[in-house]
């Protein structure tokens, strides 16, 4: 099977595609390449619109270079543009260990925790460092009055966690004395929260934002209603497994996490007329994605959802339901690297990032942007 890429992008080099390159069964390497530290973004572009943006033809894989504030001249009216509404917390708490008579260890240690996702009763999973100290009864005091105690730990490193208090008031004391947790490429946390939301956040939930969504500001989407393209909100809470590379050899045994999905009757019904009509369904991020195509490979189309999604996209995958996709660069070897290769082929997808380099594209979740569809 071959495939025809023309334009700038391989100078219309026939690649053949080998049944690896559609198989679940590859080799994480083949995810990998080379990125000079310097083009991982510190910050976001303001205004935020200014960012470049990378058109990416799905049929003929020309590459065009313009700024995302250009995006209106490649959509068209009845467009839907389908936005993860998330909204951040400061999921990383940094507190003293209070309670440690398993480990033997003095009192007062600085420790760590950072927060993934509440779940039965007063339990979180967490993160923990250091990850011996916190052992099975520690307990870790952030405030007098806010602290949490460890009361299980997992093989890949995950703890649970319980708190004196429901989740909702851990999310609030977690905002008043927390920190952003912004992904450990980032050098500097920002001063202000706002940096690390989207103009779209309503749902609390997520530690890590939904970075595609950056670029839009109210102006742009003012533009794009002008022009007759629809847009609706979902949610996907986002994980911090969206940061790790896949440390797997092969990337068929890589564990992946839950994340929690909701998507209201209102959203369904738009997703769906939109395709019977023929019309593009756009993901903006990649969890947009995995939202989307979780639910649909789930209960056999977009319908009303609220609950666990776990997916894992890869170059095997069948879509069913995205156009196109608005999204930022990723990190080599990562799960979201693989996701955009399984939309638009391995090889292919290598070779616009080589070009990025080359044009010193910004990377990464404050970096530049590409939209992938075809016209």
């Amino acid at each position: 099977m071959g495939t025809v890429l023309k334009g700038t992008l391989l100078n219309a080099l026939r690649l053949e595609v080998s049944p690896l390159e559609l198989s679940p069964n590859m080799f994480t390497s083949l995810f990998d390449y080379l990125l000079p530290k310097e083009l991982i973004a510190q910050e976001s572009i303001q205004p935020r619109d200014h960012s470049r943006l990378m058109i990416f033809d799905r049929r003929s894989g020309s590459l065009k270079h313009r700024h995302f504030f250009d995006l209106p001249k490649f959509l068209r009216p009845g467009d839907l543009l389908v936005f993860n509404d998330t909204k951040v917390f400061k999921a990383r708490l940094l507190g003293a260990i209070r309670t440690s008579a398993n480990t033997g260890e003095p009192r007062g240690r600085d420790a760590e925790i950072f927060l993934l996702r509440p779940t039965s009763g007063n339990n979180w999973e967490a993160l923990g460092r250091p990850g011996k100290i916190l052992s099975i009864g520690t307990r870790v005091e952030f405030t007098k009055k806010f602290w949490c105690e460890v009361t299980e730990k997992f093989s890949d490193g995950r703890l649970l966690v319980k708190f004196p208090m429901a989740s909702e008031r851990v999310i609030a004391l977690a905002n008043r004395v927390g920190h952003i947790p912004v992904p450990p490429y980032i050098k500097t946390e920002p001063q202000n929260f706002e940096e690390y939301q989207t103009i779209f956040a309503k749902r609390v939930g997520s530690v890590a934002a939904p970075t595609a969504s950056f670029h839009f500001t109210k102006h742009l989407l003012r533009q794009l209603k002008s022009l007759g393209v629809k847009t609706t909100t979902i949610t996907l809470h986002v994980g911090v497994g969206t940061f790790r590379p896949v440390k797997a050899e092969k990337i068929e045994d890589h564990t992946m996490h839950s994340e929690w999905v909701q998507i209201d009757a209102a959203a369904a019904q738009k997703i769906r007329a939109a395709k019977k009509k023929g019309r593009r369904v756009i993901a903006v991020g990649t969890t947009a994605v995995r939202a989307l195509e979780g639910v649909a490979q789930k209960n056999g189309s977009v319908k009303k959802f609220s609950g666990d999604i776990n997916i894992f996209i890869t170059p095997a995958f069948q879509f069913q339901i995205i156009d196109g996709l608005i999204t930022n660069f990723h990190l080599p070897k990562s799960t979201l690297l693989m996701l955009v290769a399984a939309f638009v082929g391995r090889q292919t997808i290598l070779a616009a990032y080589k070009k990025a380099i080359a044009k010193k594209y910004r990377f990464f979740s404050f970096g530049d942007a590409m939209f992938i569809a075809s016209p």
